[in-house]
């Protein structure tokens, strides 16, 4: 854990914010130096009572205290939620958006032309620490700014940093979507099994474990490349390439592609509309 202790006001109280507040409690950060702000009550007493932060319901009261601000709304809430708090004094605040589809350049101006804005794409495996994060900050923010954010969202997994603020749409593509690509692969599988007479049951096993054991054969092999591994469990002539080569010949590598360039595009229409 970074030694920079602030105090981190979460603007929203969603999934998000909560894997994060968890992932910091987790890596020791102090939780009386956590607020969450939420209209909502609910959420708030549940962030309480596990992680022992405090809460509130007044965004203003939270980042008038803080030091960083976590803006964890709805792209489309952005604008209505950012306008009482640009009318606050900023200086010297670090704000970290985790929206999809907001632009640095819009964020700021929500906030009133604050430039020390640190942009993030996370995805939902961060609710069980093992998240991928991309992050863009702008060359105006510091580099304790900038370590701090990294800090923050790899409480809850991986995090990459970004030269160029376009390369979050390519995040998006390879990790902020990719999440339900795999799950609907898996889920093809289940519905595989079942038209072979598998039990749900086990075939939901079976499917989890290969899935599970295959992501750590990746991690664990750094130096083989996904080809290599592929070919490790593909014998000629065997059941596996048999398997392989209907995928290859159904057009799975295109089909995936096409999806990617499509999480790309409908990112580039959301920066237009938030």
């Amino acid at each position: 854990m970074n030694n920079d202790i602030r105090t981190v006001a979460f603007i929203g109280a969603g999934n998000m914010s909560r894997s994060i507040i968890g992932g910091l409690i987790q890596n020791g950060y102090p939780s009386d130096r956590i607020i969450a702000s939420n209209p909502s009550t609910g959420k708030l007493e549940a962030l309480a009572e596990q992680f022992g932060i405090r809460t509130t319901q007044d965004n203003l009261a939270a980042v008038a205290e803080a030091d960083v601000l976590v803006l964890a709304v709805k792209p489309q809430l952005m604008a209505e939620v950012c306008a009482p708090i640009a009318e606050l004094d900023l200086e010297g605040k670090l704000a970290i958006s985790i929206a999809a589809g907001v632009t640095c350049e819009r964020m700021s101006a929500y906030l009133g032309g604050h430039a020390s804005l640190v942009r993030t794409m996370p995805n939902t495996p961060s609710m069980l620490g093992l998240g991928m994060t991309g992050l863009y900050a702008d060359p105006v923010v510091g580099e304790a700014d900038r370590a701090f954010a990294g800090t923050l969202m790899g409480a809850v997994g991986e995090i990459l940093w970004l030269e160029q603020e376009a390369g979050i749409d390519q995040v998006i593509a390879c990790a902020g979507s990719s999440p339900a690509y795999f799950f609907l692969f898996m889920e093809a599988m289940e519905q595989g099994a079942a038209a072979l007479g598998v039990k749900p049951e086990d075939a939901r096993l079976m499917i989890e474990q290969a899935a599970i054991g295959a992501a750590q054969m990746v991690r664990q092999n750094p130096q083989s490349s996904l080809a290599e591994l592929r070919a490790q469990v593909t014998s000629k002539g065997g059941t596996t390439h048999e398997a392989v080569l209907t995928l290859e010949q159904q057009g799975l590598r295109d089909a995936v592609k096409d999806a990617m360039q499509a999480a790309v595009t409908r990112a580039q229409e959301m920066a237009k509309q938030f």
